[in-house]
């Protein structure tokens, strides 16, 4: 499979020969849906909480007296049912954590990249880089390569001009190539790929 790569004014420069391994794999959708599924998972905290009526800060006084009052026997403000009370059977903290093996949650990847390909909304440039931070400029850049509203820039590793001129630009990250996920790829309409963060994609995935 072959790919146009571009510089950063949108012309084209070259080809690449993309790895059919990673870019032109079978589309499991089951697959990525159960990497979908455990990464939002895993990103539950899982802290929620409420008291019970062991937890509760209420007076221990019998309401009234057993008999006579025509009443149902009460015995504390802390049940459920007394306005305050505890909680029954409320939510506890607790672990929402899915594993999945490691096999599975690259190939997972390779599907959504090989996707994405198919889809034609991969742009590989030649490089990525700022002097130094400038918004402005990396707006251009982004509308030059034909990204009109999401887009991922993929980076081989820190780059901190770039990190912080993508920052305060809506709808854009910036992301490590060894960090690429299921849910980041699919939550952007473009993935902008420098070559030598395909490199790493090709040493990671390959």
């Amino acid at each position: 499979m072959k790919a146009p790569i571009l510089n950063l004014k949108g012309e084209q420069v070259g080809e690449i020969d993309l790895s059919d391994k990673i870019f032109g794999a079978e589309v499991k959708q089951p697959l990525m849906h159960q990497a979908l599924l455990r990464q939002l998972a895993n990103a539950h905290l899982g802290t929620h909480k409420v008291k019970t009526r062991a937890e509760v800060n209420r007076t221990t006084k019998k309401l009234f007296k057993q008999k006579g009052t025509g009443n149902g026997r009460q015995g504390s403000r802390k049940a459920p049912h007394h306005r305050g009370g505890g909680v029954a059977f409320g939510p506890t903290p607790h672990s929402y954590e899915q594993d999945m093996p490691r096999k599975m949650r690259r190939q997972a990847v390779r599907c959504a990249l090989s996707q994405k390909a198919t889809d034609n909304q991969l742009i590989f440039v030649d490089t990525f880089s700022f002097e130094a931070p400038r918004t402005k400029e990396f707006v251009a850049v982004i509308k030059a390569l034909g990204v009109t509203k999401k887009g991922l820039v993929v980076l081989p590793g820190r780059n901190e001009a770039v990190e912080k001129s993508a920052s305060n630009v809506e709808g854009v990250k910036t992301l490590h190539a060894t960090y690429l996920n299921i849910k980041d790829i699919f939550t952007h309409d473009h993935l902008v790929i420098p070559l030598d963060a395909l490199e790493k994609i090709n040493t990671w995935l390959g």
